[in-house]
């Protein structure tokens, strides 16, 4: 069963299953709660929205087209209240565009329709093994990273260039923290995939490349000069200026 354990109790994790196709709801109700969660369920994103503010869920598998709020509405109103709740985004369009699109709007990974019920559980393992508390090991590693004028606190989850504080989401943050923990090292795009999302999305994913994309946006809007340079055809790596 998935869930946290306290005290010898296993407390079931919960998920919020969001799509107006009532055939995808049910079958995903039952495959999920198969595997031991606690399903929540709603038609469109108002009821999502409704749901979110009255309880508490580990993580949301939302479809992007929805009448009414849709799901790209529904993760800008989510990250906008702070909420970092994993998404999970099903899309029934392949184009790159819209997977960006889903990405910009806060969501942590997408899955296109139709999909495998295997790899959709995979994914959300994944995204649930990313957002879980970190455990004694880590919390013992270095709180505080400082590359020149670059500091991330990482029992806090707050990075600054200088006195300007950088405003993260979750993935931004991991993605940032991983660069300087390894400053001028070059991570190929494999082993990012693999720390940041739990597994490798292959050769055509543009996933991080978009994310950093953000983070150098970020940093140069707080005067930072560059720090991330691209590898060509290998990876990424944060250097000193």
């Amino acid at each position: 069963m998935h869930g946290s354990r306290a005290d010898d109790v296993v407390v079931p994790q919960r998920v919020l299953v969001v799509d107006d196709d009532r055939a995808i709801r049910d079958s995903l109700e039952r495959a999920l709660g198969l595997e031991g969660y606690e399903i929540g369920v709603a038609v469109d994103g108002v009821e999502a929205l409704t749901m979110l503010r009255r309880e508490s869920f580990d993580a949301l598998v939302l479809d992007v087209m929805m009448p009414g709020v849709d799901g790209l509405g529904v993760c800008r109103v989510l990250r906008a209240d702070g909420d970092r709740t994993p998404v999970l985004m099903l899309t029934a369009r392949v184009e790159t565009s819209e997977r960006v699109a889903g990405l910009d709007a806060g969501a942590d990974d997408y899955l296109p329709k139709p999909f495998e019920l295997d790899e959709l559980l995979a994914r959300l393992r994944a995204l649930l093994r990313r957002a879980a508390p970190v455990i004694v090991q880590e919390q013992m590693e270095a709180s505080a990273l400082q590359v020149a004028a670059l500091r991330v606190d990482v029992a806090a989850r707050r990075a600054w260039w200088g006195e300007a504080e950088l405003a993260l989401s979750k993935t931004e943050f991991d993605l940032l923290e991983l660069l300087a923990r390894n400053e001028g090292i070059v991570l190929d795009h494999s082993t990012v995939y693999e720390r940041i999302w739990g597994y490798d999305f292959g050769p055509d994913s543009k996933n991080l490349a978009v994310y950093v994309g953000y983070l150098r946006r970020k940093l140069a809007a707080a005067e930072a000069p560059p720090l991330i340079h691209t590898v060509r055809g290998v990876g990424y790596t944060l250097r000193r200026p």
